[in-house]
């Protein structure tokens, strides 16, 4: 058995961090991040300010620990939701093949031609932004590739002798789909679940720095990145470091998920 590399353990870590500052925010918290200090304003960080302040006076350091319970969430959802419609539409389209294989493949097409991100901003923008919208969005648009890869997966069992056997035992199909074939492909759809996870918190800082995804002053790295921008100079934290928390998430988490994918792997 393969044991994880040291940086697979500080990819393990880092995740586990941001899952703590995630669940327990506003505990773990050295300041209160919406307390907003006019007379303070934007400084540098210092003994009772770690990463600084920002131009309202806010913990720029409080509001990324704060800032981690919406880079997950989001994230989650669009992960779970993408593969939960997909696999259902992966199995189908696999197993049956057909003219069903045929339509949901060729709607599969033309979402994948669509680009992913501009379609995001203009529905988002259209429709006035939010966070549970960008949500939706891009959980929509993470079904076409998911499912390509459940189909494939589910092609690859269905030629399988257990398939076969269980054919001609007269066993349901949707037995067939869901206690037979499914198991097998679970380990592949986890893997890509935690993939789509990385890609699904850089796509909604990406809205938010944009100002398409959560309200104006919520604690969320990408927009700290947005409203801190113009503070660059004066206080290089508190851009650098929502930044470097995303990158370090994402990067983090692709790691592991790469690694659960070889490990899984037949």
């Amino acid at each position: 058995m393969r044991r994880m590399s040291p940086l697979l353990w500080i990819a393990a870590l880092c995740v586990a961090i941001i899952l703590i500052c995630a669940a327990f925010g506003e505990t773990v918290a050295p300041q209160s991040p919406d307390t907003q200090r006019l007379l303070v304003g934007d400084t540098r960080p210092s003994a009772e300010f770690l990463a600084g302040t920002d131009n309202l006076g806010r913990d720029v350091l409080s509001r990324t620990i704060v800032g981690a319970r919406t880079a997950i969430l989001g994230p989650t959802v669009i992960a779970l939701g993408a593969f939960a419609i997909a696999t259902l539409l992966g199995l189908v389209a696999g197993y049956f093949g057909g003219r069903i294989d045929g339509a949901i493949m060729r709607t599969v097409d033309v979402i994948l031609a669509l680009p992913g991100p501009l379609i995001a901003i203009v529905v988002v923008g259209v429709t006035g932004g939010g966070y549970w919208t960008a949500v939706g969005v891009l959980t929509l648009l993470f079904v076409a590739p998911d499912t390509r890869i459940v189909r494939s997966a589910v092609l690859a069992q269905r030629s399988q002798p257990y398939i076969e056997a269980c054919r001609i035992q007269n066993i349901p199909r949707h037995r067939i789909l869901f206690v037979h074939i499914l198991p097998n492909v679970l380990p592949l759809i986890l893997s890509y679940v935690v993939l789509d996870f990385a890609f699904a918190l850089v796509n909604l800082a990406g809205l938010s720095f944009l100002g398409l995804g959560v309200e104006p002053g919520t604690a969320d790295w990408g927009r700290m990145l947005f409203e801190n921008r113009q503070i660059l100079f004066t206080n290089p934290a508190s851009v650098l470091l929502p930044a470097a928390t995303i990158v370090v998430t994402a990067g983090a988490i692709n790691m592991l998920g790469d690694h659960f994918r070889e490990r899984t792997a037949p």
